[in-house]
């Protein structure tokens, strides 16, 4: 069957079986990330994710441990936070939401023992074919921190942005996504944002995409705002396409996206992943019928869940996967 003009896609992460944290062991993650592969192929997607499993941690589990298994890697940070570093950070009202640091930046950062290439061989390893990595935005990892070196965010912020950029050539995939979840609800922050991401961006040698959500902290929206006041931002990133958090959102923010750079491919979010209701194939293809009907035909590249799955559970993940599928090949009348 030749190619479809809509390709299916995940955001990233995957609900932990309960049987890999209860036997943690690398060969049980290797086991486990073929399973989210298999299902994901299984069902249809396209390019699927690696289900993110490596990075959970349980003593994180509002995020799913995706801030603290990068920041914890560098070099030039401190993992272990004490009280006035607590109270310290909690007077950064954009961060409100964390009760702490995810670390501190006591030297310049350096890429420490974060290695990318390798944990995206191991993906590749049991990925049964092309496949999507992902990483945090360096505007949203430098968000987390207390800096106590730079005491300048932007020098902060590039500073990550140099390490992730050592490193994202030499990974092996079909195709390398950034995942920012701050940017939206703090538009101000947009050109250093884009500074930071193009220079991650720069430096992948394959299809590159960015994801933007309205934040998932366990499993609820924490930035307020609309993509109308992130149209020169998204228009000014170096990105082959968009992954769009929309199926969340109101159907107005699809008026806004009528004004990106025709160079951008559109990924539209058409699964909630903050619900546990399951779309049906009906409405996932009525979503990516009304977005055509607004942003016109050929702008959307990819259809897929708003964000990761990692708060739902395997049942409610799996059905909604499948039922993106079969809602796109509704849409395209494939059979």
């Amino acid at each position: 069957m030749s190619k479809p003009r809509i390709l299916t896609t995940t955001v990233g992460s995957y609900p932990v079986p309960e049987w890999l944290a209860a036997l943690p062991s690398e060969q049980a993650l290797l086991d486990a990330t073929r399973v989210v592969f298999n299902l994901q192929r299984q069902a249809g997607i396209d390019l699927p994710t690696d289900g993110e499993l490596y990075r959970f941690d349980v003593n994180h589990p509002d995020t799913n441990g995706m801030i603290e298994y990068f920041v914890h890697k560098l070099g030039g940070v401190r993992r272990e936070v004490g009280r006035a570093d607590t109270n310290t950070f909690r007077s950064k009202s954009e961060m409100r939401f964390r009760l702490k640091p995810a670390a501190v930046v006591t030297a310049a950062i350096t890429e420490g023992t974060l290695n990318l290439p390798e944990d995206c061989a191991r993906a590749a390893g049991v990925s049964g074919g092309p496949f999507k990595f992902t990483l945090t935005s360096p505007y949203m990892l430098a968000r987390t921190l207390l800096d106590e070196h730079y005491r300048d965010f932007r020098a902060l912020t590039l500073a990550i942005a140099d390490a992730l950029a050592a490193q994202v050539g030499e990974l092996g995939c079909a195709c390398v996504q950034v995942d920012e979840a701050n940017i939206p609800g703090n538009p101000a922050d947009a050109p250093l944002a884009a500074e930071a991401i193009n220079h991650v961006l720069d430096a992948v040698k394959v299809e590159k995409a960015v994801h933007f959500c309205f934040g998932n902290y366990g499993g609820q929206t924490i930035q307020k705002g609309d993509w109308s006041a992130l149209l020169a931002f998204l228009n000014s990133l170096r990105t082959d396409h968009l992954v769009l958090e929309l199926a969340h959102r109101p159907a107005s923010d699809l008026d806004a996206l009528k004004e990106l750079d025709p160079r951008i491919g559109v990924g539209l979010g058409v699964v909630d992943i903050k619900v546990n209701h399951i779309e049906t194939p009906e409405e996932i293809a009525r979503a990516i019928e009304r977005a055509e009907n607004v942003l016109g035909p050929g702008r959307i590249r990819y259809v897929h869940p708003d964000c990761g799955f990692w708060m739902l559970k395997r049942s409610i993940a799996d059905r909604k996967i499948a039922a993106l599928v079969k809602g796109r090949d509704l849409y395209l009348g494939r059979k």
